[in-house]
């Protein structure tokens, strides 16, 4: 039977990386207090929902581009990751864990049409990194 605990983190871990608001750090340190979870599943758990959700988020910007390619984006958290990205390219993916400025950061290089591979696993890298420093952190 699944845990539920685990599913719990790996969704919230997944909702936090797109677009939409979330928290997953309160519920990793919640699980990483708890006797039956080992820190290991904890911090791939988190690290894979969190990086398919930063995925999803670049895949959206790409489909974004196809979409409506000659529209400038509005927000300004969205502007300031367009010029980050205009500047660094997908190295600035590594910083997509950030707070405010992350999830833009992957919508964006996807817009941008960034070398795919190489954005996946810089937003892969940089997200499990958060967690282990957090695991890390807790132990």
């Amino acid at each position: 039977m699944a845990d539920p605990g685990l599913w719990g983190l790996f969704i919230s871990s997944f909702i936090s990386s797109t677009l939409m608001p979330g928290g997953s750090e309160v519920l990793l340190g919640y699980l990483l207090m708890q006797p039956e979870y080992q820190p290991q599943v904890l911090l791939l758990i988190a690290s894979v929902g969190n990086s398919l959700g930063g995925i999803v988020t670049f895949i959206m910007g790409w489909w974004v581009a196809i979409r409506w390619p000659l529209l400038q984006p509005e927000k300004k958290n969205q502007q300031r990751a367009l010029s980050i990205i205009q500047r660094f390219g997908p190295a600035a993916l590594f910083f997509s864990w950030l707070p405010v400025l992350g999830d833009p950061l992957c919508f964006v290089a996807g817009w941008l049409r960034c070398h795919l591979l190489l954005s996946l696993t810089l937003i892969a890298l940089g997200k499990t990194l958060r967690y282990f420093l957090i695991v890390f952190a807790f132990n």
